[in-house]
C-alpha cells in the first residue's frame, strides 16, 4: 500500500485507527466502511483517489484495529458513530470533505450531511447501497450472519466463509477474496480464525434496530449526492432508490451490475462514477 499511513488517534475516549493516503494539503475525502466489515474495504478506492485527494479511511470502534468499547450499547449506535466522526475530522483539521459511506458508512454521512452540526463539513456525498428506509428481510440476513461469530481452523476455511457471505459484493478476484480474508481475521485466544470485530457490535444492532426511517435527514442534506445500488441488492429497494432521487438533495442515481449489497468499489465503472461526484 504506497503512499499510505497508519494513524491511531484518541477520539472521545476510544484509540481510533485511520489509515490516510494521499497528499494531507489535498481536498479531504472520507470514506467510511460497513456494520462487520473495516478501513481495508477501500484499498483500491482509496488508491485511485490518492494522487488529487486527502483519503481517510477510519476503522469505526469495534472494528479492525480500533480498540473496542467498554460501553457499547451507548458507544455502537449511529448517533455515536456520528459524533466519533466529527470528533474525528476535529483531530483531523478537516472542515469540509467528500464523504464516501459503504452501507453503515453510507447511513452515518447521511446522517451528518443532513444535521446541523455535520452539514457543514460534507461538501460531497456518496452513498454506497443504503438509503433512509432498508429492506427488513435483508437486516434478517445480516443478523444471521454478523451476530454468530463463527471460529475457523485455517485461513482457507475463512475466505470460503466470506466468499458466500459476501458474495453480492460482485466480481472480486481471488487475490481480492484473499486479502480480505488476510485483513478481516483475528486469532482468538484459542488459536482459531474469527472476524475482526467485537461481537458486542452485533448483538447491540440485533438489540437495538428497528425499522429505519432517515428521511427527515436526508430531505435536509443540501450537498451534491451520489447513490450507487448494487443491481440485486436486497438491502436499498429499488423504489426508494427512485425516491432518493425526488427528493432532498435529488442524488443522482448509479445502478451497479454484477452484484447486489454492496458493491466494493473496486472497478473501474464504480470508481468513474464516484470521480464524476467527487471531482466535478
Amino acid at each position: 500500500m504506497s503512499d499510505c499511513r497508519s494513524l491511531y488517534l484518541p477520539i472521545l475516549g476510544h484509540d481510533i485507527h485511520v489509515l490516510e493516503w494521499g497528499d494531507p494539503a489535498a481536498p479531504a475525502l472520507v470514506m467510511w466502511h460497513g456494520l462487520a466489515r473495516n478501513c481495508r474495504d477501500f484499498d483500491i478506492a482509496a488508491a485511485h483517489f490518492a494522487p488529487t485527494h486527502r483519503v481517510i479511511c477510519p476503522d469505526t470502534i469495534g472494528r479492525g484495529l480500533s480498540s473496542w468499547s467498554g460501553d457499547p450499547d451507548n458507544d455502537y449506535t449511529i448517533g455515536a458513530y456520528c459524533r466519533q466522526a466529527l470528533a474525528l475530522l476535529d483531530a483531523l483539521d478537516i472542515d469540509c470533505c467528500g464523504w464516501v459511506g459503504t452501507s453503515m458508512g453510507g447511513l452515518i454521512g447521511m446522517a451528518l450531511a443532513g444535521s446541523e452540526a455535520g452539514s457543514p463539513r460534507i461538501d460531497r456525498l456518496a452513498i454506497n447501497d443504503a438509503g433512509p428506509q432498508l429492506n427488513e428481510t435483508a437486516i434478517e440476513r445480516i443478523k444471521a450472519y454478523a451476530t454468530v461469530v463463527a471460529e475457523f481452523s485455517t485461513l482457507s476455511e475463512f475466505e470460503t466463509f466470506l466468499r458466500f457471505v459476501y458474495a453480492p459484493f460482485g466480481r472480486l478476484t481471488d487475490r481480492e477474496w484473499r486479502k480480505m480474508a488476510e485483513t478481516s481475521m483475528r486469532r482468538r485466544d484459542n488459536g482459531k480464525i474469527s472476524s475482526h470485530y467485537d461481537p458486542a457490535v452485533m448483538r447491540v444492532f440485533a438489540e437495538q434496530y428497528t425499522p429505519l426511517d432517515m428521511w427527515e435527514a436526508y430531505d435536509s442534506i443540501r450537498c451534491p449526492t451520489l447513490v450507487l445500488r448494487g443491481e440485486a441488492s436486497d438491502l436499498l429497494p429499488e423504489d426508494v432508490a427512485r425516491a432518493m432521487t425526488l427528493r432532498g438533495p435529488k442524488a443522482r442515481l448509479t445502478t451497479v451490475p454484477g452484484c447486489g449489497h454492496a458493491p466494493y468499489l473496486d472497478h473501474a465503472d464504480q470508481l468513474n462514477s464516484l470521480r464524476e461526484l467527487i471531482s466535478p
